[in-house]
């Protein structure tokens, strides 16, 4: 039975309608923040005005996937930040629940706090950088609320350490101090609230400034760059990129594997702004220079914790190729890129699945089927939890569904994600 017949449960029913009153609340939000008209996000996106009045009142139910597609490269923006974030990233404003609110305070401490007092004699500067650098890795595998747990006490230790009257373990301090507002303000991001990601980013710059680690302050830049996407802001985030990434190449950063890290992840995040900018072909100009220095990174001196440094191989720069080759109207190109590639050991569990979601996207996107719903399947196994709520997969098998002749093992995935009957 085709998904949205009369026939649905009452309790679908409801859902769907809340998703569709959110889908039409969030275009509606973005348009405005464009500074766009109804009107002019018809002209740019080649959507009727008509669809467009209709989502955003509500009276029509969620669009497929090249309507949806044509709106969020017409808004400047990622396909998923139209249908709604990943899951366990929700957010309803102020009224955040109480461990959200202690990330709060320990990013933006109450007036006339204690000065913090220097770290007494159990505590190890080593076990901070250990504790943050696995709170890195938890963020890349989507366990969110595992790191706004541990946030606020690392936020303290850090401050704490950097009362120390030592000047190399005080500067040691501020770059712990730094990179865990960094995560903080990652964090912040999926929780849907840049404006306190931008101010932990900047106060991330402030401490590591303050450090001994000179790739610190860009690598926090280039989380800015992100945020800055976010919010619309594509100029802003393009330039600073580019500025940290040359700047970076003239301080001759990029002979260790660690500098060369996070020049390609300003790179790739340039060319993201540029594409999302409708300037397509300088962005995978960037990636494919991004791609070849990429292959260099195994040839130079490691560096530290990799858990620490931006994520840059190889295997990311080609997922990320493939990502804008889908978002940006090119899925033969995006299945081309995807074929027979080998991910590094170091690629984030979160990056594997990105892929295998837009590969899937990709296949959707030429009529293939078969090819989404067998990629589907894969993600499936890779990652259940993080695909059954995703809206991104809900929105490629709801398209799926609507076809007259469902591919084999579609229903299987369509019940799964509470799309067939």
């Amino acid at each position: 039975m085709p998904y949205g017949s009369a026939h649905r449960s009452p309790g679908r029913a409801y859902r769907d309608s809340v998703a569709n009153e959110e889908l039409g609340r969030t275009l509606r939000r973005l348009r405005r923040l464009a500074s766009l008209t109804q009107e002019a996000l018809a002209e740019r996106s080649g959507v009727s005005v008509d669809v467009i009045r209709h989502l955003e009142q509500g009276r029509k139910h969620s669009a497929r996937l090249p309507t949806l597609h044509a709106l969020a490269n017409g808004l400047g923006v990622e396909l998923t930040t139209l249908l709604g974030d990943p899951p366990a990233v929700a957010s309803t404003g102020e009224s955040d629940g109480p461990r959200f609110v202690a990330v709060r305070r320990a990013v933006m401490p109450a007036l006339w706090k204690q000065e913090p007092e220097p770290k007494g004699s159990g505590f190890s500067l080593d076990g901070l950088r250990d504790q943050i650098a696995e709170g890195w890795t938890q963020y890349h595998s989507a366990e969110f609320d595992t790191v706004m747990k541990a946030l606020p006490d690392l936020i303290s230790d850090a401050r704490g350490a950097t009362a120390s009257r030592d000047d190399d373990d005080r500067k040691d301090a501020f770059a712990a101090l730094g990179k865990v507002l960094q995560l903080a303000g990652h964090v912040a991001v999926r929780m849907g609230k840049t404006d306190l990601a931008l101010i932990s980013l900047e106060r991330a710059i402030d401490a590591a400034e303050q450090s001994n680690d000179p790739l610190l302050v860009p690598m926090i830049v280039n989380s800015t760059a992100w945020t800055y996407q976010r919010q619309g802001r594509l100029e802003d985030a393009l330039s600073i990129a580019l500025r940290a990434a040359d700047d970076l190449m003239d301080a001759g950063r990029t002979d260790t594997a660690d500098g060369l890290k996070v020049w390609g992840a300003l790179t790739m995040s340039a060319a993201t702004s540029a594409a999302r900018s409708g300037h397509y072909e300088r962005a995978a100009a960037m990636m494919q220079t991004a791609e070849k220095e990429a292959a260099r990174v195994a040839k130079l001196p490691d560096g530290g914790d990799n858990r620490m440094v931006s994520v840059f191989s190889p295997s990311s720069v080609r997922i990320e190729r493939v990502r804008l080759a889908v978002q940006y109207g090119h899925p033969q190109d995006a299945l081309a890129l995807a074929k027979g590639m080998r991910l590094s050991k170091d690629t984030p569990p979160s990056w594997r699945t990105w892929l295998l979601l837009d590969v899937a996207r990709a296949h959707t996107d030429i009529g293939d089927a078969a090819g989404a719903v067998k990629t589907l399947e894969s993600l499936r196994r890779v990652a259940p939890t993080w695909m059954q709520h995703h809206t991104l997969a809900v929105a490629i098998v709801r398209d799926l569904w609507t076809l007259p002749n469902h591919p084999p093992g579609l229903r299987p995935l369509a019940e799964f994600l509470g799309v067939g009957e």
